[in-house]
This record gives C-alpha cells, structure tokens and sequence, in this order.
C-alpha cells in the first residue's frame, strides 16, 4: 500500500500534530516501513497460537499477610505532639 504525503498530513491533522514541510518525506518513508511490516505480519499463520493478554505469565508478587508483634496504642501515641480520644491530633489542612 503505498502512503503519500497527503496520508501523513491527513494523519497528522487526525492526530493534531503539527509536521513540518521539511520532515514530511521522512515521515512518509517510515510510515511506508509501518506499514509494509505490519502487511508481513498479516500474512503469519497465527491458528494454532492460543490467545493470550500478557506475554509473560502473570503472578500475584506480594507476599502473604502475617500477623506480627506490633505498637500498643500508648506506644504508638508516646511520640506524639499531641493526642485526642486515643488518636494523633493534627493541624487543620482544609480550610
């Protein structure tokens, strides 16, 4: 399928970017190469290729929850500025 300028103008225009006189014959050569790629890869006899969303198999890579020794509420609260109902108290932020 041959492209023409006009192809990569109209594409462009599409795509609102703005191509430069001077870069469009380069523009227009490597849509040309897209496309005669993606036209081999047409021609693959891809019947017998099971489907598949991800090309590499996906795992779940967190670890499992384990419950651990951790702060008491006093611990926790020992540190802070100060404190209400068992909870830090922080300066507004919204006003």
């Amino acid at each position: 399928m041959p492209v023409s300028k006009n192809d990569v103008k109209y594409i462009a225009a599409l795509a609102r970017i703005d191509v430069p006189e001077d870069k469009l014959e380069g523009f227009t050569k490597s849509l040309a190469g897209i496309i005669q790629y993606v036209e081999q890869l047409q021609k693959l006899d891809v019947d017998q290729v099971k489907p598949t969303s991800h090309a590499v198999p996906v795992g779940n890579v967190l670890r499992p929850d384990k419950v651990k020794p951790s702060l008491t509420n006093q611990e926790a609260l020992a540190i802070a500025v100060e404190a209400k109902d068992g909870s830090f108290k922080v300066p507004l932020v919204i006003e």
